[in-house]
Formats: structure tokens, sequence, C-alpha cells
């Protein structure tokens, strides 16, 4: 159990899947798991879509930045949906990140968040 604010969670939870939905290849796997460990709810979510190229991948967090920057660009979006899940993560004490391998190799979004201690009494 966590003591946190379930609008706030919820909204970087959907902004989390509707990007792995969005940058999803058609008929792409999308995982979202949760589990405890070490006084943390560490929670993930996967795709196997158009990935993210390791040298972008504290950019994305960045308000406005995108990956594909050209005029001819695939993806909706003006860049905010991250920058402000890493604020609101920060907000209820937690810390937001991705992994890829690169380009057409999927990516993980993970938010760690301290198990309320409240609960656990």
């Amino acid at each position: 159990m966590i003591h946190t604010d379930p609008l706030l969670l919820e909204e970087v939870l959907v902004n989390l899947v509707d990007n792995a939905i969005k940058f999803s290849l058609d008929g792409g796997e999308i995982t979202v798991r949760a589990r405890q460990e070490d006084g943390h709810i560490h929670l993930a979510v996967a795709d196997e879509g158009i990935g993210i190229p390791p040298e972008e991948l504290e950019r994305i967090f960045e308000r406005f930045y995108q990956v594909d920057k050209g005029t001819t660009r695939r993806f909706d979006g003006m860049g905010i949906g991250l920058a402000l899940s890493r604020q609101i993560i920060s907000l209820l004490g937690g810390r937001i990140w991705a992994e890829s391998e690169g380009r057409n190799q999927g990516a993980t979004f993970h938010v760690l968040l301290p198990v309320s201690m409240e609960q656990e009494k």
C-alpha cells in the first residue's frame, strides 16, 4: 500500500500508457507491472515500439523536447507529458526514468514511489 494522491498518480500512468500505445507498432505488446521492493512500489510500463536512442533517454523528460523534431513528424503531442510526469512523481517523493536499447527496441518507463510508513504499521 502506498499513501499518495491517486489523481496525480493516475495522470502519470495514463500518460505512460498513452505514450506506449502511440509509439508502439501495430500488434505490439504493452506490459504494465507493479511490485514492492526495498520500501518502494516499482511501476513499469513497457512497449515493443519505436524505442528511444540512448542519448535521448534523459532529454525526453525536458518540457517541449521531442525525439522526432523534423517537419515530417509522425506523432502528435506537444512534448509536455513526460516533463509533467517527472514533476508529479517528484512531488510524490519518487522518481521516474526510461530505458531503451535504441531505435525499434521498445522502451520501458519506470516509476519508483516510497511505501507510506503509516501503511506499514
